[in-house]
């Protein structure tokens, strides 16, 4: 199964919907259609829904570092919500909920960004 991206601008706020398989074929496309976005759109932060999301590997984990960066340097936050099993427990193994806050649903996650 391939990766399907949904990318939708709340406010401020970047809201990637990510559905299918995020691995090292479908990071590079990722990340590319995220930074273009970032580079044209006044962007402060990033929601990640992956609640479709039902396989991550490392390369994902590295796209997903690559854009916390860059929003943690204008001052931003990403907040992570609606996470599926199987890439929850990647995250944690991977210590990426020492730095990304977890929200149930995304409208909390909107809600703690000051948008919804």
């Amino acid at each position: 199964m391939s990766l399907s991206v949904n990318l939708e601008q709340v406010g401020d706020v970047l809201c990637i919907r990510l559905r299918g398989e995020l691995d090292h074929h479908s990071a590079r496309e990722l990340r590319s259609q995220v930074d273009d976005y970032l580079d044209a759109h006044q962007i402060q932060h990033i929601v990640l829904n992956l609640e479709e999301l039902n396989f991550m590997d490392s390369s994902g984990i590295g796209v997903i570092l690559g854009r916390y960066k860059q929003v943690r340097r204008n001052g931003g936050e990403m907040v992570v919500c609606s996470i599926s099993t199987p890439v929850k427990r990647l995250f944690e193994l991977s210590g990426l909920f020492k730095i990304l806050r977890l929200e149930n649903r995304e409208t909390d996650a909107l809600r703690k960004l000051g948008v919804a």
